[in-house]
């Protein structure tokens, strides 16, 4: 076996036992090669070789620094139940990894960072995220692929920017996104809901409002809906699609969770759009995290040239840190290696949430598919705002969906649960204590 294989396996059973812990700095490469009385070179080699590996990461005039890589961390336990919080676990994210990625990033474009970046984004990010996006049948030309800052900030352009088809109202599912209705109506600007449940759409009430003529484009969630956590089957994604095409209707997907999809053939909106009526937005903040504030934006063709103008007057160009740290983290293959790990927990935190809901709700109206967060509708003789009280007096937090849907709609009386940031030993319990209260005669009405 050649010396450097010797160093390699060394210093990674090191690693792996945490004889080195995580963010502690190796000992320097003249250090150990007057130890192991081997040349400089085979020390190298072996680190360089362990960096690949992802188990150490080099930072400049300093040395090597052990990676945080072994496994995520359970959140501790905050002796609370909730199920309000939608925002990621952070403990489950490799820290050490990203940091590795921001370093390097300042090292390698240094010249980049002084400049406002180009229009569409840094290219290193712009290729890399169209080769992240192929995996999800998202194929496009470069020319459409913008980085924006969030998909909050692709949300605002598109609305804010006229379209082709000279449509000024804009078309949501009630319910969904509430920050987005929050935007619409901070800028007052013209909107319409249409009903959406667990069973979908009524197609026959979206036709009747697209021949109305004066819809912009109608935004949707086709996968793992905000917050009723439902998809649309593929002949529904089509019969949208077709109806855009007919009645010359743009269609805004938002599909912020692609990365936890777990079943083969479940193509995007995207995917069926044969004339350009599709715009694609793709998140990374619930599999990496909010602060990033980067998003990905594919444009059909005729409306490139507008949203630049308007993205150009915003911000000039995203963080160019954030772009470069983003870019390196796609291509060395560490977003892929931590997509698969959280992927898996988080579905299997979905798995627990179903059972829970299947064994102490059987009788719940609920949406069905293994997502983090999914919607309970509550019977009508239940009083909802006493229901969330008690659990809250009981530790458990629940809320309700009201701010989902626009100002003087109908709402449903639905109860949203999200285990985003729940410990996986406690979502069984937790729903038990809802189930409990549900059942209360405290909460009937008289």
């Amino acid at each position: 076996m050649r010396k450097y294989m010797l160093v390699y396996q060394m210093l990674k059973e090191q690693i792996e036992t945490e004889q080195l812990q995580a963010g502690q700095k190796i000992s320097s490469i003249r250090s150990l090669s007057e130890r192991l009385g081997v040349n400089k070179t085979t020390i190298i080699a072996a680190l360089q070789m362990l960096e690949q590996q992802h188990l150490v990461y080099a930072v400049p005039k300093s040395g090597y620094y052990v990676m945080d890589h072994l496994k995520m961390v359970e959140p501790k336990m905050n002796y609370a139940y909730d199920f309000a919080t939608a925002t990621p676990t952070w403990h489950a994210f490799p820290f050490q990894d990203f940091q590795h990625c921001i370093n390097k990033a300042i090292d390698t474009y240094q010249e980049e960072l002084f400049n406002y970046g180009t229009p569409q984004g840094m290219p290193a990010l712009l290729n890399e995220g169209r080769k992240l996006l192929e995996d999800y049948q998202v194929f496009s030309k470069p020319s459409q692929l913008f980085i924006t800052s969030g998909i909050q900030q692709a949300l605002f352009i598109l609305s804010m920017m006229p379209f082709p088809n000279g449509g000024s109202t804009i078309l949501v599912e009630e319910p969904t996104y509430h920050l987005y209705l929050q935007q619409l109506q901070t800028y007052n600007l013209s909107v319409k809901g249409i009903k959406r449940n667990t069973e979908g759409i009524d197609l026959e009430e979206l036709e009747r409002i697209f021949q109305q003529g004066d819809i912009k484009f109608f935004y949707t969630m086709p996968r793992f809906h905000n917050p009723l956590g439902c998809s649309y089957d593929t002949a529904t994604i089509k019969a949208i699609v077709k109806l855009a095409k007919t009645y010359n209707v743009y269609l805004v997907e938002d599909d912020y969770l692609a990365d936890f999809e777990y079943r083969q053939r479940r193509d995007p909106l995207y995917a069926f759009d044969a004339e350009e009526m599709v715009i694609y937005l793709k998140s990374f903040s619930k599999i990496m995290f909010p602060g990033l504030r980067l998003g990905l934006v594919v444009l059909p063709s005729q409306l490139v040239p507008v949203f630049q103008k308007f993205k150009n007057t915003t911000d000039i160009d995203s963080s160019m840190v954030s772009q470069a740290a983003l870019a390196l983290y796609l291509k060395s293959g560490m977003f892929a290696h931590y997509q698969e790990k959280v992927s898996k927990a988080y579905i299997g935190r979905a798995k627990v949430l179903q059972e829970a809901l299947e064994n102490h709700l059987p009788e719940i109206e609920k949406a069905a598919e293994l997502v983090m967060h999914t919607s309970l509708k509550v019977p009508p003789n239940i009083n909802l705002g006493s229901l969330i009280e008690d659990c809250r007096k009981n530790n458990v937090f629940i809320e309700a969906v009201n701010g989902n849907y626009l100002e003087g709609s109908y709402v449903d009386r639905i109860l949203k649960l999200n285990v985003s940031n729940l410990h996986v030993d406690w979502i069984d319990g937790g729903i038990q204590l809802i189930a409990e209260q549900l059942r209360s005669s405290n909460h009937y009405f008289q």
